[in-house]
Parts: C-alpha cells; sequence; structure tokens
C-alpha cells in the first residue's frame, strides 16, 4: 500500500454546487446529550472550507447500530444543534426517516451558497449496511460532488462511502481528516523514518493477527504488550497463571517469533506484569495488586499490566525511534492501579522528537484521558479502519475517491 495520491478538498472548485460530505458522527451520547464532541470538531476544517468556496454542503453520517429502521436516540439531531453552535451559524436539519426524502430534498432546494444541511442518520436506511444501489443512487441524486473525511467508515462499503461514488456526476475527493489518516498513518507504515517502532497492546491476539505478521515486515523493533502478550510468553513456555490466553494461537505466536528472528526483527515481550486475584469489578474498582516476573505468574494470579522493569525497557525502544506506531494499550488503563503501563508508553511518546501515530481505539481513548493527546503526532479517528490499515488492506471508502 504505497502513499494514495487522492483528490481532496483542495483539488475542489465548490462554487455554487451541491457537495455532499461523509463525516463520522458517531459519537456518544447520555439522555440526548453529547457527552464527546470530538470527532465533530474533527469535521470542522473540511466543513469550513467547502462553505467558505460557496458550496452548498449536505452532511451525511451514520451514529450508532438502529436494527430496525429509525430510532428517535439514534438521531442526528443533537449533532446538527452542536454543529451549529460549533460554526456560529444556522444548520438546517433535515429530520427524514428515508434519509433523502421530501423533507431532505426541500431543504436542499431551498438552499444558498455557504448553506449547510445535515441529512438523518444514513442508517435509518436498511440498504446502507448492504450497499444497495436504490440508497446510493438517492444520494448521489441530491449532490454534484462527493467528499469522504470519515475515516472511522472507510474500511467499511456502505451506501454512503463507497456505493454513492459510483452514480454521483461530479468529482469525488477525501477531506481533510481523511487526507491526514492516510498522510499520518500510510507513511508511517509504509514510508517511515527509521528506526521504526511499532508497539501493539489490547487484549486478543486474534483480533491483530495480520497487523502483527504485516508490522513484522515493516518495523525494526515489535513491542507486544497488554493481555495478547500472556499468549507468546505462553508460546516460550512461560507460567502465566490465570492472565489471559489464547490457546488456539499459541503456534501462531511461536511463527511470528521465528518470523521476526529470520527478518533480524526485534520482537520485545514483557518481563516482569502486574498481578491480582482477579480482574477489577467494577472496572476502576479498588484492588490489591503485586509485580511478578511475566513467566512466573502463580496460577490464582492474572497479568492486568507491564511492570515497572518492562515500562523502562519499552520506554528505552521508544527512544531510539524515528517512528513509531502505538495501537492497544499496555493494561486495564481504566484503573488508576492498573493504568501505570500505559502512561508509561505514552510519556516515552510524548518526550521524544520521532514522528508517534496513535492508532485508534482503546489506545487513543487511553491517550486522551491520560492527558497527552497534545504530546503525539497523529491520533486516528479509526478504530477498525486503522487495524486495517495497519494490516496493509486498503479501504473500501478511499479506494473509490478519483485520483488526482
Amino acid at each position: 500500500m504505497a502513499k494514495l495520491n487522492k483528490k481532496n478538498v483542495d483539488n475542489l472548485r465548490v462554487d455554487g454546487k451541491r457537495v455532499l460530505v461523509r463525516c463520522d458522527f458517531n459519537v456518544p451520547l447520555k439522555d440526548g446529550k453529547i457527552t464527546n464532541d470530538n470527532r465533530i470538531t474533527a469535521a470542522l476544517p473540511t466543513i469550513q472550507k467547502l462553505i467558505s468556496g460557496n458550496g452548498k454542503v449536505i452532511l451525511c453520517s451514520h451514529l450508532g447500530k438502529p436494527k430496525n429502521g429509525p430510532e428517535e436516540k439514534f438521531s442526528l439531531k443533537p449533532v446538527a444543534e452542536r454543529l451549529s453552535e460549533l460554526l456560529d451559524k444556522p444548520i438546517t436539519f433535515a429530520k427524514d426517516d428515508e434519509v433523502v426524502g421530501k423533507n431532505a430534498r426541500k431543504a436542499i432546494a431551498g438552499m444558498n451558497y455557504g448553506d449547510i444541511v445535515l441529512l438523518e442518520n444514513t442508517r435509518f436506511r436498511s440498504e446502507e449496511t448492504k450497499n444497495i444501489d436504490s440508497f446510493s443512487k438517492d444520494l448521489a441524486s441530491i449532490a454534484d460532488i462527493y467528499v469522504n473525511d470519515a475515516f472511522g467508515s472507510a474500511h467499511r462499503a456502505h451506501c454512503s462511502t463507497v456505493g454513492v461514488t459510483k452514480f454521483i456526476s461530479g468529482e469525488t475527493a477525501v477531506g481533510y481528516l481523511m487526507n491526514k489518516e492516510i498522510e499520518f498513518l500510510g507513511n508511517a507504515v509504509e514510508n517511515p523514518i527509521r528506526p521504526f517502532v511499532a508497539i501493539l497492546g489490547g487484549a486478543k491476539v486474534a483480533d491483530k493477527l495480520n497487523v502483527i505478521s504485516n508490522l513484522i515486515e515493516k518495523c525494526d523493533t515489535l513491542i507486544i504488550g497488554g493481555g495478547m502478550a500472556f499468549t507468546f510468553i505462553k508460546a516460550q513456555g512461560g507460567a502465566i497463571g490465570g492472565s489471559l490466553v489464547d490457546n488456539e494461537k499459541i503456534d501462531y505466536c511461536n511463527q511470528m517469533i521465528e518470523k521476526a528472528k529470520s527478518l533480524g526483527k526485534k520482537l520485545i515481550l514483557p518481563v516482569d506484569t502486574v498481578v491480582a486475584e482477579s480482574f477489577p469489578d467494577p472496572i476502576d474498582g479498588k484492588i490489591s495488586v503485586m509485580t511478578t516476573p511475566s513467566a512466573a505468574i502463580p496460577t490464582n494470579m492474572c497479568g492486568l499490566d507491564i511492570g515497572p522493569e518492562t515500562q523502562k525497557i519499552f520506554a528505552e525502544a521508544v527512544k531510539t525511534a524515528k517512528t513509531v506506531v502505538w495501537n492497544g494499550p499496555m493494561g486495564v488503563f481504566e484503573n488508576p492501579l492498573l493504568a501505570k503501563g500505559t502512561i508509561a508508553v505514552a510519556s516515552a511518546l510524548a518526550e521524544t522528537d520521532a514522528t508517534t501515530v496513535i492508532g485508534g481505539g482503546d489506545s487513543a481513548a487511553a491517550v486522551i484521558s491520560l492527558g497527552f493527546a497534545d504530546k503525539v503526532s497523529h491520533i486516528s479517528t479509526g478504530g477498525g479502519a486503522s487495524l486495517e490499515y495497519l494490516e496493509g488492506k486498503t479501504l473500501p471508502g478511499i479506494e473509490v475517491i478519483q485520483d488526482k
């Protein structure tokens, strides 16, 4: 996957044109209120660029997973209200269960240059996730130009991310957010300044099989922490007590250890582990912990974070890097007693002058919640999309966009 050369919003002339923009407004809601508006603020530069160019800007997004057609709790109305506040500009919310029905078409017909209309949740149409032409045609019929700025959905071939591009009459392009993701994630993996250190954490080896294999080929050093490290430690004959393990992936882990050796790559595993008798319940509740060697965890204990010696080893490896990609926390970071490993890795990334890319999902949540967001080069907005990018896959939502 070489660096992509896709059209972006700077290559478009939108004066007087209707521009359909696929955003990622899949924000967390509680009692109808948005609890985190990061995804909305991330979309603002693209929206502002298009309205300043006198485009008629039509925004669309999914929100949540409505099961049986339209559900009020998944309406994008709160997004329209927040967007209006952030842009200090009225937003027309096209309340329309058909998404592109009478209400939406009437709102779009009445638009002036620089106006914004937000469509209802694209998943209110059952065709959306199945990429059925009828809805793709509806979306294409209300616009002259299509822009995809939803990296978090770029790995899904849906009507609003892929299907619409078959029927749109004019140009297609990526927005600023998508362009940034392509440049940072793509360059970090495909054209890294070396040494290139990749850090993988999180719970399951199975979730990251292809990522591990691809990154061993691309990086100079691969660090493995979090719950997935225990399957590797067991594969090497270590005693891991009651820690999380995927026994079906023992052989795979041995293959990856051998692959790293044969390619002359460093593969670094934890040497000490913070353990407890059980997983904390509630997740941020008080818990009694101790530190043991990673390969000698007592049978009545389970590993929940990397230990202090491992923190030092991982931090030293980061210091030598010019490019770092990190996906997955080192432990149960939601608990203060078990967040120290993740904090140590985040601190090491914050202190280096290397290009540092956080690959979405839990590692992004950890970096943001622990206060390191402004200390890294880029935090990806896509969990599943980031993983597929790190696997070396071409994402359908990017592939269909016109080249420059």
